[in-house]
């Protein structure tokens, strides 16, 4: 048991940052994210610390993935009813606020600068892509899963999966062109 329970600990250390970061790109807020890959994480211990090993990445994934959609559901029904706090810059542009808020992080100006422009870029292009598509390529190449346990996870055929990151690659390699070497 208590093994069993030293392995669930060290696979919940080595997906926490990559489920983080994955639930930051859906999100686009990290105190949201991190809220729901705790929840996550909490799930799988209590439903599932007894099944296999080799079951939990694509049981946790599966899980994120179920809660990152309660997230945008709930989201949805909110900006309709508090639509109001919703703001327009000069252009006529709708923005949320808190969204712009100011990132910390590395104190050297240059060194933040290459890492701001290099992560908006391949940010943008992530949170480009359709959902679907976004969340195969990210459970496939960011967490590594398998295809048949990214379709697990997505609750999808492995031919689905296939056709998602497909479709993804082809889109961030137009969207990453330029910065090829």
């Amino acid at each position: 048991m208590r093994e069993k329970r030293q392995q669930l600990d060290q696979f919940l250390a080595s997906v926490e940052r990559r489920a983080l970061r994955t639930a930051e790109y859906s999100v686009r807020n990290r105190d949201d994210a991190l809220e729901i890959v705790q929840d996550s994480m909490m799930k799988l211990v209590q439903r599932y610390a007894d099944a296999n090993e080799t079951d939990w990445a694509p049981l946790f994934h599966r899980i994120l993935h179920s809660r990152l959609m309660d997230f945008h559901r709930r989201k949805k029904v909110m900006r309709g009813i508090f639509s109001w706090f919703t703001r327009e810059d000069e252009d006529g542009q709708s923005y949320n606020p808190v969204d712009f808020a100011e990132a910390q992080g590395i104190q050297n100006p240059l060194e933040r600068l290459d890492l701001e422009q290099a992560n908006t870029c391949l940010v943008k292009a992530v949170e480009s892509l359709p959902e679907r598509q976004r969340q195969a390529f990210l459970l496939r190449y960011w967490e590594g899963l398998s295809e048949r346990d990214t379709a697990f996870a997505m609750q999808c055929s492995e031919g689905s999966v296939k056709t998602h990151l497909s479709r993804a690659i082809q889109r961030l390699r137009v969207a990453l062109q330029e910065y090829a070497l």
